[in-house]
């Protein structure tokens, strides 16, 4: 080789080295640990609410909930959960209660799933033509696996309940729909 082709090869090694080099100290600069508190930030509200009306029928429930953002794939949070049903001549019935939740986001689009939730069923049966009149309490729990559609801070999806037992559920399915958003 001449002195001009090791000039050459020389300064473009040189040159390639100085550019990989740069580019990698001002990627460097981009990953500073930031020390400061910013949960608030990271924290979204939101929660769910149910009006039903019918012929002697009223369903009310508000559901308000929290997440922390651990990162752009996974949230989790805690909810509480208020209800009041009434069925006239048949029953009342107050439910309250506390959920956690875990959400995960794959792919910016889809979310997953899965809530933990524990609620107390009272309710006061009327006396009528089939039954005497009686009380029921118990505690209700309840094991939600879901996947949704995401755009922006809502979510549509499904959600089934795998602890699901017809004769001792809250529902009357284990299968739910819900649309979940979060500010």
């Amino acid at each position: 080789m001449s002195k001009n082709q090791i000039s050459i090869v020389f300064n473009s090694f040189f040159v390639i080295s100085l550019l990989l080099f740069s580019n990698s100290g001002n990627a460097q600069q981009k990953y500073v640990i930031d020390n400061s508190n910013h949960f608030w930030d990271k924290v979204q509200f939101g929660g769910g609410l149910g009006l039903g009306f019918g012929s002697g029928y009223t369903n009310i429930s508000v559901m308000p909930s929290a997440i922390y953002n651990v990162n752009e794939i996974v949230s989790m949070g805690v909810g509480l959960q208020f209800g009041y049903l009434y069925q006239k001549n048949y029953y009342e019935s107050f439910v309250y209660g506390g959920s956690f939740i875990t959400l995960v986001n794959p792919i910016p689009q889809v979310q997953l799933s899965a809530e933990l939730e524990q609620v107390r069923v009272d309710t006061d049966y009327e006396e009528n033509y089939y039954h005497p009149g009686y009380s029921d309490a118990y505690w209700n729990t309840a094991l939600y696996l879901g996947a949704g559609y995401r755009t922006g801070n809502v979510t549509i999806g499904a959600r089934y309940d795998v602890l699901y037992n017809p004769d001792k559920s809250l529902y009357g399915s284990g299968f739910m729909p819900f649309v979940r958003v979060y500010f």
